[in-house]
Formats: C-alpha cells, structure tokens, sequence
C-alpha cells in the first residue's frame, strides 16, 4: 500500500443511499399523487350531467373576491311534494348568462354539469349550467 503523505487526500468512496431513504421518497411521492388524485375527483370529476326545465327565477353576479354568475329556476312539477322545486345553479361563461338575463320571465331547458365539491372561481354550487338547450315562453311551458 502507498503511503499518504499529509498533503494528500483520499478519494472519497461513493456513499450507498439507505434503504430508508428510498423507502421514504416513495412513500412522499405515492402521498403526493394520492393527493393529486383525491382533489381531482372531488373538484373536477364530472358525477353527473342532464337536463332541468323550469322558469327562470333569477340571474345574479356575485362574490367577494370571485364573481360568479348565479341562477335559480322553478321547475314543473306538483307543489304537494315534499321535495324542492327550485332549481339553484352556477353559470359557466359570461355568454349563457347574457342569454338568461335578455329572456327573463321565459321557460328554460338546461344542461347542467355536477360536480362532487365547489371550487369558488366555478360559484357557489355543485352545479354548473353549460349551455341552454331550449327556450319557450310560459304558455309553452305548462307553469302558469
């Protein structure tokens, strides 16, 4: 074997990582995806997706920070039931809430998206109106 004068230094041996290291990155990096995954199907999972008819009640932009465009509608149906028959939503775009505002007092078929939780800049419901399908006034409708 050399002899090391003091001046020299050793090479260094290259350090093995530990299996608890390993063990521990992995163990973050399923966490982190399992996380990914969780918040994806509770704010951007579509749950389900139809169509309601009713007259529209009303269409409001509201929010502090956020300003979203909001709706109610009164669906057809008995009022002996139990059950609501109000319909409250959240808008989409600009567009589609443009479109409810100029036909107030008239009948609505809409599609709607439902999603499992609210996110504050989509509005303050799980459900989300994407488009409107029909139009028809009152008489058509069969409310009044």
């Amino acid at each position: 074997m050399e002899d090391v004068k003091p001046d020299q230094t050793i090479p260094a041996q290259p350090k093995k990582k530990s299996g608890f290291r390993k063990f521990l990155r992995w163990f973050v990096f399923i966490l982190l995806l399992a996380g990914a995954i969780a918040l994806w199907w509770k704010y951007y999972f579509v749950f389900g997706e139809g169509v309601k008819s009713g007259e529209l009640n009303y269409v409001v932009k509201k929010g502090y920070v956020f300003k979203t465009w909001e709706g109610k509608m009164i669906q057809r149906g008995t009022k002996e039931m139990m059950v609501s028959n109000e319909f409250i939503f959240s808008i989409k775009s600009d567009s589609i809430a443009h479109i409810l505002e100029q036909n107030s007092g008239k009948c609505f078929d809409l599609h709607y998206r439902e999603y499992l939780g609210v996110i504050p800049w989509r509005g303050n419901t799980k459900f989300i109106v994407d488009r409107v399908d029909k139009i028809k006034e009152l008489v058509d409708c069969g409310v009044r």
